[in-house]
C-alpha cells in the first residue's frame, strides 16, 4: 500500500510503498477515508535526532477515520465496514488515568513505548492503517469523515483546553484565541457553542482573521506587538477572562500573559516554544496557566456530537494521497486555511 513517512531526520515526508498491514489479536485494520495534516507533525519533523524519542521512519496521520477493513482475533463491538474515527493518544488502558478515559495523560505510556499513531506509531496518511485496540475507535454514525476526521485533534485538543475554563466565561466575559488556524477556528466556534462569552481572535493572517469572523468571533485583531493592548481596550482595561494561545511561540506567549485578566486563564496549546513566567507580580493576581495535551475518549465523543449538533463546522482543503507532501509544504508555509485532510482512498 501508498503512505506518507517520515523517514530521515530533517528530511521533508515521503510517498512510500510498504506491507499492507494485518490485524493481530486485539487489533482493527481500517480502510482509511480521511487524514488530517497538523503542525504537530511538522513540529516533530523539525526536532534533532536527540530530541526524538522513538525510531524512524513512521506513517505520519495523527487525525484518522475510516472503514473497519479486517479485524483481529478477539474483537467484539465492531463489524467489518462500520464508519470509525481514531482516539489518538493511546495509553495502556490500565492506569488511574486510562482508567478514567484519559488516554492523553496515561502514566506509563512512555515507559512502554506507546506512540500516538502519527507521532511515533504508524499513522492515518496511508491506504490502510492498523489500530491496537478497538477502544480507540468511535463510531461516526453519519457524520461526513472528511470534515469529522479533524475534530480528532483539531476539535478535541481545544474542546478540553476550552472546558476548564467555561465556569469563568460567564455573560460579560471575553475569550481570546491566538492562531485561527486548524486548532483556532475550531476553538471559535467551540466557544460559542459552550459559553456566552464574547470571542477576540488574534492573528497574523488577514485570510485567518476573515474566516474567524466567518466562525464567528465578535472582533478580530492583528497579532503584532500592540494586539494585548488592543484587547484591554476591548475590555475596558480589564482584559480577558480565559486566553487560549494556539501557536505558543514567545511572541504570542508573551501577548496571552499581557492581555489576561486577574483570575484569568492562559493555556497555552500550541508548540512554538514560548513560556509565561508565572510568580508574584509577573502576572495579574491569580491566574492560572496551564498548558493541556489533546483530550479523553469522552470528551472526543462529545466534540462528536456538539458536530452532529451542528455546533462545529471544520474549514477544509482536500488532498489526494499523491498531493499528501504539497499539503504539508502549503501547512508550512502558512497557506493553508483551516485544516488540511487527505483523502487516501478517494
Amino acid at each position: 500500500m501508498k503512505a506518507l513517512q517520515y523517514r530521515k531526520i530533517g528530511g521533508a515526508p515521503e510517498l512510500v510503498s510498504v506491507p499492507d498491514p494485518e490485524p493481530g489479536p486485539g487489533q482493527v485494520l481500517l480502510r482509511v477515508t480521511a487524514a488530517g495534516v497538523c503542525h504537530s507533525d511538522i513540529a516533530v519533523m523539525s526536532m534533532p535526532a536527540e530530541a526524538l524519542s522513538f525510531p524512524l521512519p513512521f506513517t505520519l496521520g495523527h487525525e484518522g477515520a475510516g472503514t473497519v477493513a479486517a479485524l483481529g482475533s478477539g474483537v467484539t463491538g465492531l463489524s467489518v465496514g462500520d464508519a470509525v474515527a481514531v482516539y489518538g493518544p493511546w495509553g495502556c488502558g490500565t492506569c488511574a488515568k486510562c482508567a478514567q478515559g484519559k488516554e492523553n495523560y496515561c502514566l506509563r505510556a512512555d515507559e512502554l513505548g506507546i506512540r500516538p499513531p502519527g507521532l511515533g506509531a504508524d499513522g492515518a496518511i496511508a491506504e490502510y492503517m492498523l489500530v491496537d485496540n478497538a477502544r480507540h475507535l468511535v463510531p461516526i454514525d453519519g457524520l461526513d469523515p472528511v470534515t469529522t476526521v479533524p475534530l480528532t485533534d483539531a476539535g478535541l485538543t481545544p474542546y478540553h483546553a476550552i472546558k476548564r475554563s467555561v465556569p469563568k466565561l460567564v455573560a460579560g466575559s471575553t475569550a481570546v484565541v491566538i492562531g485561527t488556524g486548524g486548532l483556532g477556528h475550531v476553538a471559535i466556534q467551540l466557544l460559542r457553542a459552550m459559553t456566552p462569552a464574547r470571542v477576540v481572535a488574534l492573528d497574523v493572517n488577514d485570510d485567518k482573521l476573515a474566516l474567524a469572523k466567518q466562525v464567528g468571533a465578535h472582533e478580530t485583531v492583528l497579532s503584532d506587538a500592540a494586539a494585548a493592548d488592543k484587547v484591554r481596550e476591548l475590555t475596558g482595561g480589564l482584559g480577558a477572562e480565559a486566553v487560549f494561545d494556539f501557536v505558543g511561540a514567545p511572541p504570542t506567549t508573551a501577548t496571552a500573559a499581557a492581555c489576561v485578566a486577574v483570575e484569568g486563564d492562559v493555556t497555552i496549546v500550541g508548540l512554538g516554544g514560548g513560556t509565561v513566567p508565572v510568580g508574584f507580580g509577573a502576572i495579574p493576581y491569580d491566574v492560572a496557566v496551564t498548558s493541556p495535551y489533546w483530550g479523553s475518549r469522552g470528551e472526543l465523543i462529545e466534540v462528536l456530537n456538539l458536530a452532529r449538533a451542528g455546533a462545529v463546522d471544520v474549514h477544509v482543503e482536500t488532498y489526494t494521497l499523491d498531493e499528501a507532501p504539497k499539503a504539508y509544504e502549503r501547512l508550512h508555509d502558512g497557506k493553508v486555511n483551516g485544516r488540511a485532510v487527505i483523502l487516501p482512498n478517494g
